[in-house]
């Protein structure tokens, strides 16, 4: 019989934990802490993610009904609600946001050499954002409509292997376009965005940083064409042109050329595509912005295996402190993903280490005798993300 670490144990040696007591001492995350430190508040949200936790109070039932095991999970202190709630109340989000982004760093390193749907060597990344809903008698400081709060989630997706690389939360009144403010542009990426984010300033400081974007024209962009390319209208493809704006503050925001591609798609519908790279082929352009979707799909995935769409705590702080623990869970599942070399999807894995979390059997080992019996019983509607 296998007498090794707990499966849950096993997942999280793949965190760097080195960093992780280097912000806690940063944000005195363990200042006048007796019996709860952070680590034990992170690892018990982190448990409340891999099972589907629903409350505190399930988090609290859960975990004592396995007192022998809780030491070798790495819990230290006595789980109790009042004790998270406090913690997720009043420690400070920023130590779990670093620790998400550390791990966001090494994930893009792993799928660095993943393939693009598109054939590019460039990163290409997909920018927008989704609305999580709230109660606005439970959560005052959200207030988004007159009866409505909400958060919104904006998130910069690295395409290869879906690992957001930015995120920033904030409540719903946040226009998305103010997002691309807080970017620091990627000389030579590719920024892919809706129509939401058609801000001609804020995409021409894209260009003077040697960025590229693709997004979408409004119907009401006026223009002075300046050249054509001839097209093959056979794929599509309805026009290719360089174009200058011609609305006097537009033209003042971005006095460069703008390329703009027209195009019909399988069912009829003409979509208008405008970029500041001219040299690829048009093509190309439109199967960036399709690639778009994957952020939609990221969107659509954590919401319906995550815990962000029911919050354990109704202040700012412990809001954003459960979605950045769910980011980093998210993040870390990818990267035992990749160092363990697994073609299991990241939902059957999250299936899986739901209902294992207190066996010893080998990591490696528990996820490679299920990757069979996924295809077997795979439901080809269910939505795939890595």
């Amino acid at each position: 019989m296998h007498t090794g670490n707990l499966v849950f144990a096993q997942v999280m040696e793949f965190a760097p934990w080195h960093t992780f007591r280097r912000l806690v001492a940063k944000y005195h995350g363990d200042f006048n802490v007796r019996t709860f430190s952070c680590l034990d508040q992170f690892l018990s949200m982190a448990f409340a993610q891999l099972t589907y936790r629903e409350s505190l109070r399930d988090i609290e039932a859960c975990l004592r009904a396995q007192p022998t095991k809780l030491y070798h999970m790495g819990l230290r202190g006595t789980v109790s609600r009042s004790a998270l709630a406090d913690a997720n109340e009043s420690r400070d989000w920023r130590m779990y946001a670093e620790f998400a982004h550390a791990l966001i760093r090494t994930a893009r390193r792993l799928y660095a050499q993943d393939s693009l749907a598109v054939d590019l060597a460039e990163t290409v990344y997909a920018l927008d954002a989704t609305t999580i809903d709230l109660c606005l008698s439970l959560f005052p400081w959200a207030k988004f409509r007159t009866t409505k709060a909400a958060v919104k989630l904006h998130t910069l997706l690295d395409l290869r292997g879906a690992i957001p690389s930015f995120i920033h939360i904030s409540d719903g009144k946040l226009h998305d376009v103010n997002v691309l403010d807080m970017l620091l542009p990627e000389p030579g990426a590719f920024y892919v965005m809706d129509r939401g984010y058609l801000d001609f300033e804020r995409l021409y400081r894209l260009d003077q940083a040697a960025s590229f974007f693709v997004t979408r024209a409004k119907s009401n962009f006026r223009f002075k064409r300046v050249y054509s390319r001839p097209v093959d209208r056979r794929m599509g493809l309805l026009c290719d042109q360089e174009v200058e704006l011609l609305v006097f503050y537009s033209q003042q925001a971005y006095p460069a050329r703008l390329r703009r591609i027209r195009y019909r798609d399988t069912e009829g519908r003409q979509l208008v595509f405008l970029t500041n790279h001219m040299t690829l082929p048009p093509l190309t352009i439109c199967e960036l912005y399709r690639s778009r979707w994957q952020v939609e799909l990221f969107f659509k995935w954590i919401k319906q295996h995550l815990r962000i769409n029911r919050f354990f705590g109704t202040s700012e702080n412990a809001v954003k402190t459960q979605v950045w623990i769910a980011v980093a869970v998210y993040v870390l599942v990818a990267i035992v993903r990749k160092r363990l070399n697994l073609d299991l999807s990241l939902h059957a894995m999250l299936q899986i280490l739901s209902i294992t979390p207190f066996e010893k059997t080998p990591l490696f080992q528990i996820l490679t005798h299920s990757e069979t019996s996924e295809d077997l019983n795979a439901d080809p509607n269910q939505l795939i993300l890595l």
